[in-house]
C-alpha cells in the first residue's frame, strides 16, 4: 500500500507572547506531520498550546506573539516566511478553519446565503448566480433542510447545530486541501455533537480533505481521528495512531486524560486531574506534568524527557520509558475502562 504524501510539516515550532508580566512560552518546540486524506487530532487541556499552534499555521497570531523558531511547511512552502498578501492566497482558500463558536463566526445581521456566497465569490471568482447555486448545493451537502428557504434567513433563525453546519459549509466553500476544526462541538449537546462529527468525517471522505481536529476531549477523538498528538504546557508529550493512544498509552498525562473521560454507563466518580498547569511565564526545567504526576521520577523535575520510540508510529516523552526506569503500567481499572469505552464507541458492543 502506497504511503500518503505529507501535506503539512510543523518542525520545531516555538511561539511566545510578550506581555507586561514577561514572556509567555506558549508553544515550545513542537513537531508533527499531516498526511493527505488523514485526520490528526491534537488533544490537551485549555492553555496547552493547541489553538496557538493552529493560529500560527493560519498566520493569525496576536500582535504580541512571536514565532521564536521552527518551520511550518505547506507542500514545502514555509508559511512562517510569508507576508500578509501571500498568506491571503492560502488562508481560507487552501487551508480553512471551522471555528468553535458559530455565533461569533457568523455575522448576526447578514443573511446566511450572503455569507456563503461572499466566501464563494472571494475564493472562486464566481458570478452572483453561480455563487447562489453553489451556496445552496453546499447547504444541501451539510444537510441543511429547505436550503432555498434557509438561504434568506439570519443566523438567529438557526439552531446551534445548524449554525455550525453553516460554518462548515463556509469553510468548505473554497474547496480547501486542509480543514482545521477548532473545538467544533464544544457548545453542542451530545446528539448534535455526534451529528457534526459524522458530517466532518463524511466531508473528509467525500472531498479527500486533510483534517486537523483540535479538542480538549479525548472522548470525541476515537470516532474521527487516524492519529493523535497529546499536548501539555506547550509541548507534544505523546503521539501515535488512535488505537495506540487509546489502547497502549504511555505518558501519565495521557492516562490522566483518558481517566477523565466520562463513562455514563457506570457509577464511577468522574476523575479530575489534580493540581493546575504550570505558569508558562516560568516554564519548568523538567517534565511540565511532573508536579501533577503521581508516577514522576526524580529526573522529571530536572530535565525534560526526549521522545522514546514505542513503535514506528508511536512516541512518548516520558522518563518511564527509559531502559533504567522502574516498570510502571497504567492502573488495571483504567485499562478495563478504556477497553469497555472503546468497544462501545467503535460499535463493537
Amino acid at each position: 500500500m502506497k504511503k500518503a504524501n505529507k501535506i503539512l510539516e510543523v518542525k520545531d515550532l516555538s511561539v511566545s507572547f510578550n506581555t507586561y508580566g514577561g514572556t509567555v512560552e506558549a508553544v515550545r518546540g513542537i513537531s508533527f506531520d499531516l498526511y493527505e486524506g488523514e485526520t490528526l487530532a491534537i488533544v490537551g487541556e485549555s492553555g496547552s498550546g493547541k489553538s496557538v499552534t493552529i493560529r500560527a499555521i493560519l498566520g493569525i497570531l496576536a500582535r504580541n506573539a512571536v514565532i521564536k523558531g521552527g518551520k511550518i511547511l505547506y507542500r514545502g512552502q514555509d508559511l512562517t516566511k510569508l507576508d500578509e498578501d501571500e498568506f491571503h492566497k492560502i488562508r481560507g482558500k487552501l487551508i480553512s478553519l471551522v471555528f468553535q463558536d458559530p455565533l461569533s463566526a457568523l455575522n448576526p445581521i447578514m443573511k446566511i446565503g450572503k455569507q456563503i456566497t461572499e466566501a464563494l465569490q472571494l475564493s472562486l471568482n464566481l458570478s452572483k448566480k453561480e455563487a447562489r447555486d453553489r451556496a445552496i448545493d453546499l447547504m444541501k451537502a451539510v444537510a441543511i433542510p429547505e436550503p432555498e428557504k434557509r438561504f434568506n434567513q439570519y443566523p438567529f433563525q438557526f439552531s446551534g447545530g445548524m449554525r455550525q453546519r453553516i460554518v462548515i459549509a463556509i469553510a468548505l466553500a473554497s474547496e480547501p486541501e486542509i480543514l482545521i476544526c477548532d473545538e467544533p462541538t464544544t457548545a453542542l449537546d451530545v446528539t448534535v455533537q455526534a451529528q457534526i462529527l459524522e458530517l466532518i468525517a463524511e466531508m473528509k471522505g467525500r472531498r479527500n480533505l486533510s483534517v486537523i481536529f483540535i479538542t480538549h476531549d479525548l472522548g470525541v477523538v476515537a470516532s474521527v481521528a487516524d492519529r493523535v498528538s497529546v499536548m501539555y504546557a506547550g509541548k507534544i508529550v505523546e503521539t501515535g495512531t488512535v488505537e495506540e493512544i487509546f489502547y497502549e498509552p504511555k505518558h501519565p498525562y495521557t492516562w490522566a486524560l483518558l481517566s477523565s473521560m466520562p463513562d455514563l454507563e457506570t457509577k464511577e466518580t468522574l476523575f479530575s486531574i489534580p493540581g493546575t498547569p504550570p505558569n508558562m511565564l516560568y516554564p519548568p526545567a523538567g517534565d511540565a506534568f511532573a508536579e501533577r504526576n503521581q508516577y514522576a521520577l526524580r529526573a522529571d523535575f530536572q530535565q525534560h524527557p526526549p521522545f522514546f520510540k514505542v513503535s514506528d508510529t508511536h512516541y512518548a516523552a516520558t522518563w518511564l520509558l527509559h531502559p533504567e526506569a522502574p516498570q510502571v503500567e497504567p492502573p488495571q481499572a483504567l485499562k478495563e475502562r478504556i477497553d469497555r469505552m472503546m468497544r462501545r464507541r467503535l460499535g463493537h458492543e
